[in-house]
């Protein structure tokens, strides 16, 4: 049956209440042969997820959530070195000594350090298998007629905890490397013009890849009725809205 879900789904690694969603971020849960991932969406294209006593951050961003308040990151990922994805605030309050950072090579650039992952790179971390794959524009481009993204520059990430995949897309379009994306349980597509995708891309990706969850983010001010209305009969397609503008 098609699902479409909204609203809060908190939950704790450690059976707890959970302080985030009472500081009203939104937490879902993923369960996994290896055991479960907790997801908390913390707006924009942000995210924290824990796994197996680990802290993961990706593209940690000041502007939507108070970063001295939030745990120190075992791992973070960074997608691209736009403001909004690179943020040397939030940065300075997670990274610990033995924070393992991975980001493109112009943020490498920008912060000095970082183990750099180019497109196709492959590595893990701790058991989680981690993959850098293309992000960038084919139709949106600037007044100058330069991509928002250009090919190369920034990475999608696929992260495999136990049997199950997710991909977190970054700022992309839906580009024909989508295709070589296989067996994706969970996405992360991007939603906001001019920079990514339109409502008919997003849908077009995500019957490219078949998640059988998908997550709109970094949508900003679009409708996301639209994108429900398009994938409506695609009924293995689970559509969860979070507050991910």
């Amino acid at each position: 049956m098609y699902k479409v879900i909204y609203g809060l789904m908190a939950f704790s690694v450690l059976g707890t209440p959970s302080v985030f969603a009472q500081s009203g971020y939104e937490q879902d849960l993923i369960k996994t042969s290896e055991g479960d991932i907790v997801i908390t969406l913390l707006g924009h294209g942000t995210l924290m997820m824990e796994f197996g006593g680990m802290v993961i951050h990706i593209d940690p961003y000041s502007q939507v959530a108070d970063y001295s308040k939030l745990p120190k990151a075992d791992l973070i990922l960074l997608t691209h070195h736009h403001g909004d994805h690179l943020d040397k605030k939030a940065l300075s309050n997670i990274q610990g000594k033995n924070t393992h950072l991975i980001l493109t090579s112009i943020c490498a650039e920008s912060l000095g350090s970082g183990m750099v992952m180019k497109n196709g790179d492959k590595t893990s971390f701790k058991g989680i298998d981690i993959e850098a794959v293309p992000a960038y524009n084919i139709a949106h481009k600037r007044d100058s007629g330069q991509p928002f993204h250009i090919k190369g520059e920034g990475n999608g990430y696929v992260l495999k905890f136990g049997d199950k995949k997710i991909y977190i897309a970054g700022d992309t379009e839906n580009i024909p490397e989508m295709k070589n994306l296989k067996d994706i349980y969970c996405a992360f597509l991007p939603m906001n013009l001019p920079y990514t995708m339109t409502s008919e891309m997003t849908a077009d990706a995500a019957r490219t890849l078949k998640p059988a969850v998908l997550y709109p983010y970094h949508f900003g001010e679009t409708d996301t009725s639209e994108l429900l209305r398009l994938l409506e009969k695609d009924r293995s397609i689970e559509v969860r809205i979070r507050k991910m503008k």
